[in-house]
């Protein structure tokens, strides 16, 4: 006669009905929203609202240039691209500050631990804007020999310094903004985390043109604009944060254990995006050595650039949340299709973009007053060099891989190779050509480092999905049998037992 199974006594600490669900949140922890539905609709929504805002802050930027280059002067162009050259660095950490704060909360949300969100969220606030303020302070304090690095000379030299001067400090204002906006996307708040730097660009494209020409402070007016988004990006972007529920009180025993999980992370994430830089500090510097108007011409398509291709400088910060709420979540089969939803995604953008280049160009060079050498660099990058951001977009992809599963140490070191040996003798040799060699060499090295990076992380993800494969007990399976049966079930298809 069949027996029916009494109900057990739940274990101390086991888990609810209910609580182990995909999705299901515990009290005091935000919802992982990234464990269940389509993962092509995750990282589409995810992309394109982060791009919006990711294009908004360097949309700052290129409304600053496009209103300096409307006065027409080549020094004051140029000055702007020897700040933005000496400010990438400066951006490159708050980017890496971010990914580890973005990673580790979104871990923590995944793993649905009460509380443990807002407390890492708080504290890492906190330690960003301490360390972003040394950061500021120290460049604008060692602006004259950075600029003389680059090969900034008179005038150039004399205005981009100014420029520094005003901005660098506000750079603790611009990294809460960012990195509130990264806690917003780690909650799955792609909407407010938009808004966050969207509202910031709206901002300087209207006060742009009052302080540049109508109060005639030409680029000192630029800055104090950049300077006064920045207040507003980082206003907005707490009280965002505040109202979604992802800050709490700091705790000052766990205060070094919660930025240890962040370093674990944001240390190689920054060591990684300081490759870039670099990298663009090389080509800068050999630009110079074909006068003001070939620093201008690089200037305007390093402002383009991260525009026109939002979409895929955005998909590291909006895809590394859902690989690692399903990491958290121990769905590595989910982390596998995201990498790939990624990359078609990239690509598919990366035509988008290439091919509304290529057609505006010629607006693009009147609107940005570009003439001789400046419009030669312009027209090449929209008609051919666009399209190596497929490579540059799978490094990033990659890199959103690497520093969301554990692997930090691979996108440092792809990303270096890239930036050294994949732009230095590059762009050395492109040189002897003309400023055209240098903007070709510099794309040319992106696609050895961008391939390999993609095929890697496809390994890093396959060896996660097997692990966890490997680590799920064999199921046990009660099959019915007559009175005093026994009955031996086999579960491989070797050959049985003899006798």
């Amino acid at each position: 006669m069949p027996v029916t199974p009494r109900p057990r006594a739940a274990m101390p600490g086991a888990a609810m009905p209910g609580a182990g669900r995909p999705g299901a949140a515990r009290p005091g922890s935000p919802p992982a929203r990234f464990l269940t539905g389509s993962i092509m609709r995750h990282v589409t929504v995810m992309a394109l609202t982060g791009a919006i805002g990711l294009v908004a802050v360097f949309a700052v930027d290129l409304l600053n240039f496009f209103y300096i280059s409307r006065l027409g002067e080549k020094p004051i162009a140029a000055a702007v691209g020897f700040a933005g050259a000496v400010g990438f660095f400066q951006i490159s950490i708050a980017i890496g500050l971010t990914i580890g704060v973005g990673a580790a909360v979104s871990a923590a949300i995944g793993s649905q631990t009460p509380g443990a969100a807002q407390r890492i969220g708080t504290t890492s606030l906190i330690a960003m804007a301490a360390i972003t303020l040394v950061l500021g302070i120290a460049t604008a304090a060692a602006r004259e020999p950075l600029l003389g690095l680059l090969q900034a000379k008179g005038d150039t030299r004399a205005l981009a310094a100014m420029y520094l001067l005003i901005t660098s400090p506000s750079l603790p204002l611009m990294a809460l903004g960012m990195c509130c906006a990264a806690l917003l996307r780690s909650a799955g708040a792609a909407r407010r985390a938009m808004n966050v730097t969207l509202f910031a660009a709206i901002a300087v494209a209207g006060m742009d043109p009052i302080f540049i020409f109508t109060l005639h402070l030409r680029l000192e007016g630029a800055a104090i604009s950049t300077v006064l988004s920045r207040v507003l990006l980082a206003g907005l972007g707490l009280r965002f944060v505040w109202q979604q529920g992802l800050l709490g009180r700091p705790e000052p025993r766990r205060a070094m254990a919660d930025l240890r999980q962040v370093g674990r992370v944001a240390t190689p994430a920054i060591l990684t995006n300081l490759a870039t830089p670099v990298g663009s500090a090389f080509v800068t510097h050999t630009m110079a050595g074909f006068g003001v108007a070939a620093v201008a011409g690089q200037a305007t398509i390093d402002r383009i650039t991260p525009v026109a291709f939002g979409v895929i400088f955005a998909l590291s910060g909006a895809v590394g949340p859902i690989m690692a709420q399903n990491l958290g979540a121990g769905r590595t089969d989910r982390v596998r299709e995201t990498l790939r939803a990624s990359l078609i995604f990239m690509v598919v953008a990366v035509a988008a973009a290439w091919v509304v280049l290529a057609g505006v160009q010629n607006l693009l060079a009147l609107a940005f007053s570009s003439q001789g050498v400046s419009a030669l660099l312009l027209h090449l990058f929209c008609t051919w060099i666009a399209g190596s951001m497929i490579f540059a977009g799978g490094l990033f992809v990659a890199n959103a891989a690497f520093n969301n599963l554990g692997f930090p140490g691979y996108a440092t070191l792809l990303n270096w190779g890239r930036a050294t040996l994949g732009t230095i003798p590059f762009v050395y040799l492109g040189a002897r050509f003309g400023p055209e060699g240098v903007v070709i060499g510099q794309a040319l090295g992106s696609v050895l480092f961008g391939v390999a990076a993609v095929a890697l992380a496809f390994v890093v993800a396959e060896r996660l999905h097997r692990r966890a494969l490997a680590a799920v007990p064999a199921p046990i399976i009660a099959v019915p049998g007559g009175r005093g049966a026994a009955v031996n079930l086999v579960l491989d298809e070797g050959p049985r037992p003899e006798g």
